[in-house]
């Protein structure tokens, strides 16, 4: 099976998941496939490797999963973005809309110094709202971004207009 067929064939549609009416992407069959898993990780890391990326946001939960391995291939530092309350020292905090109400993202203060390169990946491209705060999160830090990459994205729902101006990539798109 080619690239995009086999990472689409085990991506799992659930319906009315977090809550009624949400259309959610399932992407852990694919990470339980070790030849999508690899494919998601080389593919990711191939953009951006010669981009002198010294900094990788995952963005929690799905994009520690996919972030940190991309961030071992391209020989840069991992910075989890996480939920509120979850870092131990002190943070810089975004709030933003998402498609079924409103959360936060945290990064250390000290987790990107000014002029870094730095890669943002998760799992899906939704509204956008996600990305957009883990973009200003790292502007507010003076890092440069060099693009955001995603293993989905929900082109029907307009995240990309979100991050505009922003270089990104989507391994599987739904239009």
């Amino acid at each position: 099976m080619a690239g995009d067929e086999m990472l689409e064939s085990l991506i799992h549609d659930v319906a009315d998941w977090p809550q009624p009416g949400v259309g959610f992407k399932d992407i852990t069959p694919l990470l339980a496939d070790p030849a999508a898993f690899t494919e998601v990780i080389d593919r990711l890391a191939g953009h951006f490797i010669d981009r002198e990326v010294t900094k990788v946001v995952g963005i929690e939960a799905r994009g520690f999963l996919i972030g940190a391995p991309v961030a071992l291939r391209l020989g840069a530092g991992f910075v989890p973005a996480r939920k509120p309350g979850k870092l131990p020292r002190p943070t810089e905090t975004v709030t933003y809309d998402l498609e079924y109400g409103t959360d936060s993202l945290e990064i250390h203060t000290d987790a990107i110094e000014p002029g870094e390169q730095v890669a943002i990946i998760d799992d899906v491209l939704a509204t956008g709202g996600t990305a957009a705060a883990a973009v200003e999160l790292v502007e507010r830090l003076g890092g440069n971004l060099v693009g955001l990459g995603f293993v989905i994205e929900l082109g029907f729902l307009g995240g990309a207009a979100r991050i505009a101006g922003a270089a990104h990539t989507s391994l599987v798109t739904y239009r």
